[in-house]
């Protein structure tokens, strides 16, 4: 999971790192990522409730959907990291908070869930805010987005060097993240990424969310095989 790097160990050098769509039935979704989780190998998967402007969904849905999807996870071996509310992850017990460069900084983030949860930070495209970040203390950072996506508006475009440049000096796992695929990917893993985040790759998967994390976590077999 973020906050433990496989590489030089016997584990996989680079996984997956699932995020939730920004919005969803509840009670249908639940049933479907049991499913999607018994796809393949999944690191965590991040909870985040939100529009394509930014704005967070209701504090009730927030904690609704927590207290569903966590044991999921959990039954699944896949840590649960909550974006964006450090506060709700301390209050529900969350293994982790992501937070973004608007939403919040990582020093409040860890005083508010504490030493032991895992706290990832987003820094698009600057190995500067990454350094930052992890000499502080993160447990992980995200830089993106590399390639085009309909989740979010793009602000910041990212390099593959930045990845290339980070896996080859720092210790602190690297997070992927924008518009990845299983067509797309290779470069990232080879480039050294740590995680691969994605949504659409996933949930939007022709053959269904299942397939689509077999399809992700083949591409990055083949990828670290070349």
């Amino acid at each position: 999971m973020p906050g433990s790097s496989d590489k030089g160990t016997e584990g996989p050098a680079c996984r997956l790192y699932l995020i939730t769509p920004p919005s969803f039935d509840l009670a249908a979704f639940s049933g479907q990522l049991a499913e999607t989780l018994g796809g393949g190998d999944v690191a965590c998967l991040q909870l985040r409730l939100k529009g394509p402007d930014g704005e967070s969904a209701d504090d009730a849905d927030i904690r609704a959907a927590v207290e569903t999807l966590m044991p999921i996870a959990h039954q699944h071996e896949v840590a649960f990291i909550l974006n964006d509310r450090p506060d709700l992850a301390a209050e529900l017990g969350c293994d982790g908070v992501h937070v973004g460069r608007e939403d919040g900084d990582y020093k409040s983030a860890r005083a508010t869930v504490g030493p032991d949860a895992i706290v990832g930070t987003t820094c698009h495209n600057s190995r500067h805010l990454a350094m930052e970040d992890a000499e502080a203390g993160a447990d992980y950072v995200a830089f993106g987005a590399f390639f085009p996506t309909s989740t979010k508006q793009v602000q910041h475009q990212a390099e593959i060097e930045t990845l290339e440049i980070w896996s080859e000096t720092m210790e602190v796992p690297s997070v992927a993240i924008g518009g990845i695929t299983a067509e797309n990917c290779a470069p990232l893993v080879q480039a050294g990424a740590d995680f691969l985040a994605v949504i659409g790759a996933v949930w939007n998967h022709p053959d269904g969310p299942a397939d689509g994390v077999k399809a992700m976590n083949d591409a990055i077999a083949a990828a670290a095989d070349v």
